[in-house]
């Protein structure tokens, strides 16, 4: 009888740890850490999509090309020579999964359609409720929250607040390259 309960417990136990197993990823950047935790349950399409990129290496050598202190600091796709790198899918936007765009969070970049999100993401250094979702038109739709930042968000800031210049085409590039070395993700 007991080993019945014992047994039991196991797995109920493992299910439990299973339920509650969070996605976690680690970005290395050239001036520290920046450790996320994925929202898989409200947005398993976003989180899915930006695993599949970190994991195939496509992050490595990429950099912070946008930087707004007040705002929020953009990579994911661009290398130091301001050169875009080739995305190989996009993700259906899950804006309207209830996330929100406040301090901390990690969201999907995107053009102007809703559903055109690939591999760069942004991290909000402000509360920007003008990117929520708010219906499902193109102004409407908002950008896809799918994590926050768990540690490291004093690098966050230290990249916010690096001086910027124009650089090509772009602006608000930063006038040392943020390099991404790699985004780990952790079961």
């Amino acid at each position: 009888m007991n080993m019945k309960r014992y047994l039991v417990a196991g797995i109920l136990a493992a299910c439990t740890l299973t339920a509650y197993a969070e996605t976690r990823a680690v970005i290395e950047t050239n001036l520290g850490n920046i450790e996320l935790q994925l929202d898989e349950k409200r947005a398993p399409k976003t989180v899915a999509n930006f695993v599949q990129y970190a994991q195939k290496g496509f992050y490595s050598g990429t950099i912070f090309h946008r930087v707004i202190d007040g705002f929020m600091i953009q990579g994911g796709g661009m290398t130091a020579d301001m050169l875009e790198k080739p995305a190989t899918q996009t993700v259906a936007n899950e804006a309207d999964n209830g996330l929100k765009n406040t301090v901390g969070t990690i969201a999907m970049a995107r053009t102007a359609a809703p559903h055109s999100a690939s591999s760069q993401f942004f991290i909000n250094v402000a509360d920007n409720d003008f990117l929520n979702h708010r219906d499902k038109t193109e102004q409407g739709y908002g950008y896809a929250v799918f994590g926050r930042v768990s540690k490291g968000m004093d690098v966050v800031q230290r990249i916010a607040k690096t001086r910027t210049t124009t650089r090509m085409m772009h602006q608000n590039v930063p006038t040392q390259a943020i390099v991404i070395k790699s985004i780990r993700i952790v079961k």
